[in-house]
Parts: structure tokens; C-alpha cells; sequence
């Protein structure tokens, strides 16, 4: 069996392994080699790390928003600069040291604060495929030109996803979540909305609200997501990877692309894998795809995202990914990368 490890490179997510750890090992004495205590570790790293991140996150982003001139934020990244917008956001995405779950309390606030759909999604996309540790780890253990090419096409994914969301005017699909500074729907508010002065207190009770209406309706959606993904955690051995991937059959790419959504690991963590599996014989552009849909879907993103995307708007992301992701093998995989 191999296991996707967790990230020890980020000094404060590490907190949660430790309290991971104190729970399963020490509390209820289980042994790690455990595939039981290998998903309950799992799981209650997971969702304390998110349930901490998310009240955190969507805390500071509505306190921030509360009394920001969210029309003008809208209109430059809506107009001649939406290209910017895109490829900022997937900049920024690229240097937070969020997995796919961590990354959606500020998919939310963007949301919630009517950034342009297609932005907010290359954010979501790249945010969860790069960070600094993972790009030190591929570059240590993968290579330069492997390193150099993972985050090309991570940034690229985030670009060309936030483009093909807005081509498509994906905004019909949002569910937002409505809340209010001082009695105005800021989800349904003209766009000559002006910013209110709101004192220290007024934002606090402002972040306060959407934090609590945010929460309210995710927080159960993150237990079953996580769940799900416990229980799938650690359980695909190796054997079973290279056997029906390695043949280099057009198939196989977006079956490891598949493969890889339900087992839900961060950048870091599912790098030696890869690793392993490269010098086992499977190919670049076929590992390529598996890393990146391991780390930019899972059942707990899909779970909490129901919260704000319309069922198509779901599919259609899914399905972005997978021919993303897909495409990207395949190409890797003819040139012999």
C-alpha cells in the first residue's frame, strides 16, 4: 500500500497533523500502520484543518470586503483587464499553501463579493495544483524540466478554466449565499452600490453574520465530503496503478485522471508518489494527470462547492478538469516527454 503523505513543510497546517496525531495514536492508542487509524487520522486532520480555515478565511475576507468598494474591484477585473484578473488570480493561487478544500473559504469571499466567475475559478483551479513547498519537492525529486512543465500547465489550467467559465457565462449557475451590510443584499445589489464607513464593530458584525451563514451550510457537507475521502484514503495500492496504467493506451490518461479525484491529497503529500510511480515506468504525461487531478478535485471540494454552484455549473467544472487534465497527459504522453 502506498499512502499520500501530509505536508510538514507548512509549520502552522502542521498543527492539525499533530493534533491528528494526539487523538489517534495517543488518546485511542491505535497503531499507525492501521489502515483504520490511517482514515481516521485522515479525517480528523481534515476537518479540523478546514473547519479552522474556514471560519478564519471568510472571517477576514468579509471583514476586509465589509466597507470596500467592491464596484471598482469589479469593473477592473470585468473590463479590459480581465486577462490580468485571470492570470493574477492563478498567481495568487500559486503561492497559497492551501490543498482544493483550504482553497475555498476564498472562493467563496470572491464569490460573495461578485468577482467575476471565471477569476474566482482560476484561483480554485491553480491554488491547490502549486505551492512553494511542492515546487522545492518536485524540483528535488522529479527534476528541473518536470518541475518547470507542473507548474506551467498548473497556471495554464487556472487561465484557460477562468476563460472557458466566463466564455460560457457560467454566473447563471452561482447559488449565492446573500448577506447584508446594513440591510443591503450584497449578492443581488445594483452596481452603483456605495461603500458604507462602518466602524470596527460594524465590520466585525458584519464578518460575524456571513461567517455564521457561510458556515451554517458547509460545515456538514465538509464532514461527509471528508468521510468519503477517508475511507478511499490509502486503500489503491501501487500494484493496481501500474498494472492497468502503464500500457501507454489512449485510455489511460483519463483514467488516472479519474482515478486521482477521489483520493484527495495536497501537492506535497502526493509528490513521492509520483515520484515512486515515474521510476516504476509509468508515464510522464499519465503521472502528470494523476497528480493534478489528486490534488485540485475531491469529493469534500465538490461537497462544499454544492453549497454555492448550481448541480450544472458542478458537472461542468468536473468535466473541465478532466479534459484539462486529460489533454495534458495525452500530449505529454505522445511528444515522450
Amino acid at each position: 500500500m502506498w499512502i499520500l503523505t501530509k505536508n510538514k513543510g507548512f509549520d502552522l497546517l502542521s498543527i492539525f497533523t499533530k493534533l491528528a496525531d494526539w487523538i489517534i495514536y495517543s488518546v485511542f492508542g491505535m497503531s499507525p500502520e492501521s489502515k483504520l487509524a490511517d482514515g481516521l487520522h485522515f479525517f480528523v486532520e481534515d476537518t479540523t484543518k478546514i473547519f479552522a480555515l474556514l471560519i478564519v478565511m471568510i472571517y477576514i475576507i468579509a471583514w476586509v470586503r465589509a466597507s470596500l468598494n467592491m464596484d471598482r474591484v469589479r469593473e477592473y477585473l470585468s473590463g479590459k483587464h480581465r486577462l490580468f484578473g485571470y492570470v493574477a488570480a492563478a498567481s495568487f493561487g500559486a503561492v497559497t499553501p492551501f490543498c482544493s478544500c483550504s482553497s475555498i473559504p476564498i472562493f467563496l469571499g470572491f464569490t460573495q463579493a461578485r468577482i467575476p466567475i471565471g477569476t474566482t475559478l482560476a484561483f480554485l483551479i491553480t491554488s491547490p495544483i502549486i505551492n512553494e513547498v511542492a515546487i522545492v519537492l518536485l524540483g528535488s525529486l522529479l527534476g528541473v524540466k518536470f518541475t518547470i512543465c507542473y507548474v506551467v500547465v498548473g497556471i495554464g489550467a487556472g487561465v484557460v478554466g477562468g476563460v472557458f467559465i466566463d466564455l460560457i457565462k457560467a454566473e447563471k449557475y452561482l447559488a449565492l449565499l446573500a448577506t447584508s451590510v446594513h440591510g443591503r443584499d450584497t449578492a443581488t445589489d445594483k452596481a452603483d452600490f456605495k461603500p458604507v464607513k462602518l466602524s470596527f464593530h460594524g465590520r466585525h458584525e458584519f464578518a460575524r453574520d456571513e461567517l455564521k451563514t457561510i458556515f451554517s451550510r458547509v460545515w456538514k457537507w465538509v464532514l461527509i465530503g471528508v468521510g468519503l475521502g477517508a475511507m478511499l484514503h490509502g486503500f489503491v495500492p501501487e500494484e493496481f496503478v501500474l498494472k492497468y496504467l502503464d500500457a501507454g493506451q489512449w485510455w489511460t490518461v483519463p483514467a488516472a485522471t479519474l482515478l486521482g479525484i477521489p483520493l484527495y491529497s495536497n501537492a506535497s503529500g502526493v509528490i513521492p508518489v509520483a515520484e515512486s510511480l515515474l521510476n516504476k515506468g509509468l508515464p510522464a504525461g499519465t503521472t502528470l494527470a494523476f497528480m493534478m487531478s489528486t490534488v485540485a478535485a475531491s469529493f469534500p471540494e465538490f461537497m462544499m462547492l454544492k453549497q454555492v454552484m448550481k448541480p450544472k455549473l458542478l458537472i461542468i467544472f468536473f468535466l473541465l478538469l478532466l479534459v484539462m487534465f486529460t489533454t495534458v497527459g495525452w500530449i505529454l504522453n505522445l511528444i515522450h516527454f
